[in-house]
């Protein structure tokens, strides 16, 4: 068989590359007689550049930007052509904060703003922005400072400081609009979420960044207060054929990454899953095409994952070439009719019981490869 390995990161102990190399291995122990072929995966969050750079023929440019608490970190930005991709996390990642930091009323997306102008300025014609993995919730008001809106001092605190913004602290807005009119900017998200509301950036994610509920709902009247004052200073566009006005806050991914899609949608951008513009970029299609089997997986396959993460991207690709597809994650919450569903002939989680969490995250490459060394014994015996 041709085997097509294809993986996100495991979050907190693999990259996506650490992670297709591992399972490369176990499967070539378990089936020694298969052909194996490796792409690593991103769906904009963490890794979205390094797997890019991996598959494309491009330039990676090192720039230092800010932290989510304004601490220089270095970052990349990747010019493919005309083409520059930028990982938000890389400057307003979760993961650059330590366990007692994670504050997002306080967090800031300037970082971001800096990569995005980086991208700018090295001449880029498209923008491709990766989101995921953030420890933010200032709705991209960081990014807007750090693109010429305003001043840093009043939108690049923090997103509880947004609660008392006025008309005045959105300088410069229509500027950094004119900065993207030749440029297309691309928002790739796996989170259609609006900014606001029971489904918004702070109600469903402020939590996981270390926000009280107290928090999350004071989080919630900030963004709120501050995509009306937007409002009153760039009042929205009117829907030619509906005749309704296109408000930024409730379209598609505004609330990823704690609202820096938001930002992104006022400053011109369009949202694509980011799965499929991962896809894309690295010839998925054509890497299918020529499998028999396509194995992926994820640090935790749950109810996220049905979002549009890479798993649910890889077996959809697959489907449309009829190549089946199954999923080695780190473990799995999905009952047997869910991952059906979502397009998948089998799941084998490496933690199938809470006691072998612990060796697993001793050892994540020698488990992860054990695990997948025993599935291709089951997907591809021996030659009889």
């Amino acid at each position: 068989m041709h085997v097509l390995i294809a993986p996100d990161c495991f979050t907190g102990t693999l990259t996506a590359g650490q992670a297709a190399d591992a399972m490369a291995d176990g499967w070539l122990r378990g089936a020694p007689h298969d052909t194996v072929e490796t792409v690593a995966l991103s769906d904009g969050g963490p890794g979205f550049v390094e797997v890019l750079a991996a598959s494309l023929p491009g330039r990676t440019h090192a720039v230092v930007v800010a932290d989510p608490l304004g601490r220089p970190v270095p970052a990349t930005v990747l010019v493919v052509g005309d083409t520059a991709y930028v990982e938000s996390a890389q400057a307003a990642g979760l993961h650059l904060l330590a366990p007692e930091e994670r504050d997002p009323t306080r967090t800031t997306t300037f970082g971001v703003g800096e990569l995005v102008a980086a991208a700018l300025d090295l001449g880029a014609r498209r923008v491709v922005v990766g989101l995921g993995g953030s420890g933010t919730n200032d709705a991209g008001a960081g990014l807007l400072a750090a693109l010429g809106v305003g001043t840093r001092q009043r939108l690049g605190i923090g997103g509880l400081a947004l609660g008392a913004v006025t008309v005045d602290d959105l300088t410069g807005i229509d500027e950094a609009r004119d900065r993207f009119r030749n440029v297309d900017l691309v928002i790739a998200s796996d989170v259609e979420s609006p900014l606001l509301g029971l489904k918004g950036a702070s109600a469903v994610f402020a939590g996981q960044k270390g926000a009280s509920e107290e928090q999350a709902q004071a989080l919630e009247g900030a963004l709120g207060h501050f995509a009306g004052v937007v409002a009153r200073v760039r009042p929205p566009a009117t829907d030619l054929l509906t005749r309704t006005a296109i408000r930024p806050e409730r379209e598609p991914g505004a609330g990823a990454a704690g609202g820096l899609g938001y930002a992104l949608h006022l400053l011109g951008g369009r949202r694509v899953p980011g799965i499929e513009a991962v896809l894309e970029a690295v010839g998925f299609d054509e890497r299918v095409a020529r499998a028999d089997l396509v194995v992926t997986g994820e640090g935790s396959l749950d109810w996220q994952s049905l979002q549009g993460k890479v798993v649910v991207g890889v077996a959809e690709a697959a489907a449309r070439r009829g190549v089946p597809v199954i999923a080695v994650p780190g473990r799995s919450e999905l009952g047997r009719r869910d991952a059906m569903s979502a397009g998948l002939s089998g799941v084998y989680a490496v933690v199938e019981r809470p006691a072998q969490s612990d060796a697993v995250l001793g050892d994540p490459v020698g488990t992860l490869a054990a695990r997948v060394a025993r599935v291709a014994r089951t997907w591809s015996p021996p030659r009889t």
